[in-house]
């Protein structure tokens, strides 16, 4: 009797001492790293306090001009002369020849048939091929001028678009000369604004000059670059076609 006792005894220890041993040994092998929090992070964007979202700031295209290449414009105009030509008196292809682009009113140039809705944009020829007016429509043509019939989807690298730009420019007996970059104001922790020539102005000033006094001496002119309501030219957006693709304005 005794002797089935510790049997039973010893048969449960060893029992007891197996089970623990393969409990640790299994801990060993597959060691489990459990996320600190359950489920999948997902990235939200952050908005700002007002909800709506942050809007990329579009820079000026007399600020890109500053630091163009027309040599490396030359490069890029190589994926336009499937469609266009750039040389004085030379014909037009798909796309209308682009001597003499910059400041040329738009849907103007002799023997081409543009669409409607470049004629519309040009608004009876009130509408030029200003910088701006290239820049934008070279960009995204078919955004800036809805209906057009150029296929080209855009340029949208701003250095490439500049160097093309400051190519067409020297495609002129009578180049356009570059835009003057707008100085921008600073404003100090205090709120006095900083102009360009150092002058400072007061909140108080700056009431005053809201309120019809006439303006400081330092304070930058704020014309309006250019003519022409959306950006672009049909005729030096084609300027920049990445393909041969046919397209009839």
């Amino acid at each position: 009797m005794k002797f089935n006792l510790n049997m039973v005894l010893a048969s449960l220890l060893g029992t007891i001492f197996v089970l623990m041993t393969v409990s640790f040994v299994s801990e060993a092998v597959f060691d489990p790293r459990l996320p600190e929090k359950e489920g999948y992070a997902i990235a939200v964007p952050e908005e700002p306090a007002s909800g709506k979202p942050v809007e990329k700031q579009e820079t000026p295209i007399a600020v890109l001009l500053a630091n163009a290449s027309a040599d490396a414009g030359t490069r890029v105009f190589k994926r336009c002369q499937a469609c266009h030509t750039d040389t004085e008196g030379g014909p037009n292809k798909v796309g209308p020849n682009l001597w003499d682009i910059v400041n040329r009113p738009v849907a103007s140039h002799e023997g081409f048939s543009y669409s409607a809705a470049m004629k519309e944009y040009a608004n009876g020829g009130e509408t030029l091929w200003t910088y701006e007016n290239l820049d934008a429509f070279i960009k995204a043509p078919k955004k800036d001028v809805p209906g057009t019939a150029m296929g080209f989807a855009g340029l949208s690298d701003d250095e490439d678009r500049a160097d093309l730009i400051a190519y067409l420019s020297t495609m002129s007996n009578d180049p356009v000369p570059f835009p003057e970059p707008e100085p921008e104001k600073t404003a100090d922790a205090s709120g006095t604004a900083t102009t360009p020539e150092g002058d400072e102005t007061t909140p108080a000033e700056q009431t005053d000059a809201a309120s019809g006094e006439p303006a400081d001496a330092g304070k930058p002119n704020e014309e309006a670059p250019g003519e022409g309501g959306d950006d672009a030219s049909e005729d030096g957006g084609s300027a920049s076609q990445t393909d041969a693709a046919s397209q009839s304005e």
